[in-house]
């Protein structure tokens, strides 16, 4: 690895969230292709830990925030080098004193680099803590909090390109791995309560999934138009749609469930394993610009993207051949939780343009024999 010893120590720090992450883990696969004896651990927040666990190549997940410690991983004992299978071990950290513990532990860890994929004031606070030889992140008019940027040993100008998983590799190509191709090194479990409540419901039949919810209710289409997707999927598809939710959306779900005229189910609860296993057997998935989304395009799974306040150049499905329909171009509360005035731009998306949507991206699948 130019610039770094062999089996080099690094710390990848990208706390949250679900999507961003994902973003993240091309990072991981390029540092690895370029030295697989490289060993990354990567600080992450507990909320966002579990998708970590899908992912191989992760030495070690150092998670903050955490309810409690780890069975063998309090203060004073090292975890173990390395889950079965490839995956992550863990070494947690919660509690008052649980911040002081992990910077300890850090530096306990002698890296040779900390890259900084968050561009916050904490996450550089990290970084630096960490005690790495190096502290890397992004140059100052590219991170959202620019005086993150005092804390860094050395700074990165990503590329032009405008997708942030892009300028995510530019950290690792600064330290001379390759940027292409691009990887994403998750998979989920085969079985399990989705596995079998899908058995159970439509047997090895295709199906879709409709994903409505979204922490922005600016991200959120109309459930009604949801619930008419379904139908349309059912209708000129053969597709049964699950309709996935998250923590106070179940009402959101039951109404696009309501609304399909039978066409639609709910899916079980999810945790990200088991929305990563729902999206990997997926004929289709329809969402916003939001974390199950982007664990749908790491599991590859067909994907028409609905965009509203966010811009799908930056952050949308990156195969060529998932479909996007985006309002950013016109949108009046770019990267704002709330429309602010009055009628969130993706409520102009129709259901015509969706139904569309999803006959180019169904065409451009192999036929099933």
């Amino acid at each position: 690895m130019t610039g770094m010893p062999p089996a080099a120590r690094i710390l990848i720090v990208r706390l949250s969230a679900l999507g961003d992450i994902v973003h993240a883990l091309p990072v991981l696969a390029a540092l690895r292709r370029q030295d697989p004896a490289v060993r990354v651990d990567w600080l992450v927040e507990q909320a966002y830990a579990p998708v970590l666990g899908l992912v191989e190549g992760v030495h070690r997940r150092v998670i903050v925030r955490a309810a409690a410690p780890a069975r063998g991983s309090g203060p004073g004992r090292e975890p173990p080098q390395g889950g079965a299978g490839g995956h992550a071990a863990d070494v947690r950290f919660g509690g008052g004193l649980g911040y002081l513990r992990a910077a300890a532990f850090l530096r306990r860890q002698h890296y040779d680099a900390a890259l900084d994929l968050q561009g916050l004031i904490k996450s550089a606070v990290w970084a630096r803590l960490s005690g790495a030889r190096r502290v890397i992140g992004f140059a100052r008019s590219h991170l959202r909090e620019p005086q993150a940027a005092w804390l860094y040993g050395e700074t990165v100008v990503p590329p032009a390109s405008p997708h942030v998983i892009q300028k995510n590799l530019s950290l690792a190509t600064y330290l001379g791995a390759a940027a292409a191709p691009v990887e994403l090194p998750i998979a989920a479990p085969t079985d399990g309560a989705v596995a079998r409540t899908i058995e159970a419901a439509i047997g090895p039949a295709r199906y879709a999934v409709l994903n409505p919810g979204a922490a922005w209710p600016n991200k959120r289409w109309p459930p009604k138009r949801f619930g008419a997707l379904a139908a349309s999927l059912l209708h000129r598809h053969g597709l049964v749609s699950f309709v996935t939710w998250g923590p106070a959306e179940r009402a959101l779900a039951e109404t696009i469930v309501s609304e399909s005229n039978g066409a639609a189910r709910l899916a079980p609860p999810t945790g990200i394993a088991d929305l990563a296993a729902l999206m990997g057997r997926a004929a289709l998935v329809v969402s916003g610009d939001t974390g199950p989304l982007h664990i749908a395009a790491a599991m590859g799974a067909p994907i028409v993207g609905l965009y509203g306040p966010t811009w799908p150049e930056r952050n949308g499905p990156w195969h060529p051949d998932d479909e996007v329909i985006s309002r950013a171009e016109r949108c009046q509360c770019h990267h704002k939780r709330q429309c602010l005035i009055g009628a969130p731009c993706i409520n102009d998306i129709s259901l015509g343009e969706v139904e569309e949507a999803v006959d180019r991206r169904l065409a451009k699948e192999p036929k099933a024999s």
